[in-house]
């Protein structure tokens, strides 16, 4: 079995997936009272193990959901260069994620959601490891923040799977070309 990385991110017009302060309260689209999840549910229901930075889970336990683990039922990895203990849902790892996933692919499961930062999402587009690319464009420029993806990535061709709008905001998904 050959399990799927996958990206699912929402991003500014002009390719920010933070403000320049790190925040994201800018998520949104063109009514504020809209009740739609730009396609979150569907998506998650084909996942079941999540990859994040410490940047990316401090802002969710912190600021996104500080009441509620919004991961139950998934294994779920923070990499980071601190020695923390793992909790009841997370497992708190170091080293080269290249190797976590390629483990984590020839297990049984559902998809590998890279959830983010910056950072983890580079080194996967770097080595290729990316499957699948959903990404959410919202109707916003930010003019500065923290990158989608930085200028020293190689180019990769990518096929376009779907496109849809909802609220104002583009949802699209890409898969990975194979050689």
């Amino acid at each position: 079995m050959d399990r799927k990385v996958v990206l699912y991110i929402a991003t500014s017009i002009d390719g920010y997936i933070a403000d320049k302060d790190g925040k994201v309260g800018w998520l949104g689209g063109h009514d504020t009272k809209y009740k739609g999840d730009y396609g979150y549910q569907e998506f998650i229901e084909t996942v079941d193990t999540v990859i994040m930075g410490m940047t990316t889970y401090k802002q969710l336990i912190t600021v996104l959901s500080p009441n509620e683990w919004v991961y139950k039922d998934m294994r779920c990895y923070v990499f980071t260069h601190q020695i923390m203990p793992d909790n009841e849902n997370v497992n708190f790892v170091s080293g080269d994620i290249i190797e976590l996933i390629q483990d984590l692919k020839k297990q049984e499961g559902k998809k590998i959601w890279i959830c983010g930062g910056a950072n983890i999402i580079n080194q996967m587009v770097t080595t290729n490891m990316i499957d699948e690319y959903y990404i959410t464009i919202m109707p916003v420029i930010l003019g500065g923040g923290i990158s989608l993806f930085t200028g020293n990535n190689p180019g990769r061709l990518l096929k376009m799977e779907h496109l849809s709008e909802e609220n104002g905001a583009i949802n699209v998904s890409y898969s990975r070309r194979m050689k």
